[in-house]
């Protein structure tokens, strides 16, 4: 039986081929201004003093836990509402089959907001790299489990040259492999994403490993601010959270609760 990753990856494959059939390389420079923009950097946001280090994510659904907002929950009240209450950055999800996500989202935030946005996806190819340039992405996400460390270098340096930043994503020791000099962040995922368990201390002790000047970011499973602070005591300088937001009734108005509880415990 596949896990989880496998579906998703098996996907990813056939949706990357249709877009292929659609447009080749160049095909997005003709209709996106995104290509003359100057892109945000994250790594720059994490780094500044009195930076919360949250990039707060947007998703409608995830393969876990199913559906946190209808199909169609709109996107930009609630990223504005990170931005306007302390977040370093957002993450989108532009994944539809598994996590409700839609590319358009990406496109609408980023003429509103002026936070680094970056891409949440399973990257492959670098047609989803210039893509994410066209829709208004800063930063790509590329995940170790799904990538080869060559493929890795490849599709972060077709990332570079559109002046976009890579947040690598790992999940093991075997995985630090992947870190290369195309890479600006370093990801761990608390949660494995082939069983979607979470180990929090297992994150920790990888995030030694991470070689200096690669800003740390904690991925998943972050519910609380103890939390954070557990993590940012190890050394990590960013948090990326989705699921404690999007599950709330109001996700904004929780991000800016959560923030005012981090400020109030510095």
């Amino acid at each position: 039986m596949k896990n989880i990753l496998d579906q998703i990856m098996e996907a990813k494959k056939k949706e990357v081929e249709e877009k292929k059939l659609l447009f080749d390389l160049n095909g997005h420079r003709s209709v996106s201004s995104n290509f003359d923009r100057a892109c945000v950097s994250l790594k720059q946001r994490l780094l500044e003093p009195g930076s919360t280090g949250i990039i707060a994510e947007f998703k409608r659904r995830s393969p876990s836990r199913g559906w946190f907002k209808e199909a169609g929950y709109p996107a930009p009240p609630t990223v504005m509402d990170y931005e306007k209450y302390g977040a370093a950055g957002a993450s989108i999800l532009t994944d539809t089959a598994f996590f409700g996500g839609e590319l358009p989202d990406l496109a609408v935030v980023r003429t509103l907001c002026g936070l680094p946005l970056l891409r949440k996806d399973f990257i492959i190819d670098e047609i989803q790299v210039m893509e994410a340039k066209a829709y208004g992405a800063d930063v790509i996400l590329l995940i170790a489990a799904s990538l080869s460390p060559a493929r890795v270098r490849e599709l972060g340096a077709a990332a570079k040259r559109l002046g976009m930043e890579v947040l690598l994503e790992i999940h093991g020791e075997q995985e630090l492999e992947h870190i290369c000099d195309e890479v600006d962040m370093v990801g761990i995922n608390n949660r494995d994403l082939r069983t979607f368990r979470v180990d929090i201390q297992r994150s920790v002790e990888l995030g030694k490993r991470i070689p200096p000047g690669k800003p740390r970011i904690a991925e998943s499973g972050i519910d609380d601010v103890a939390t954070i602070r557990r993590f940012s005591d190890a050394g990590f300088e960013g948090f990326l959270i989705g699921e404690r937001f999007m599950k709330e009734p109001d996700p904004g108005a929780a991000f800016a609760a959560f923030v005012n509880e981090l400020k109030q415990q510095a």
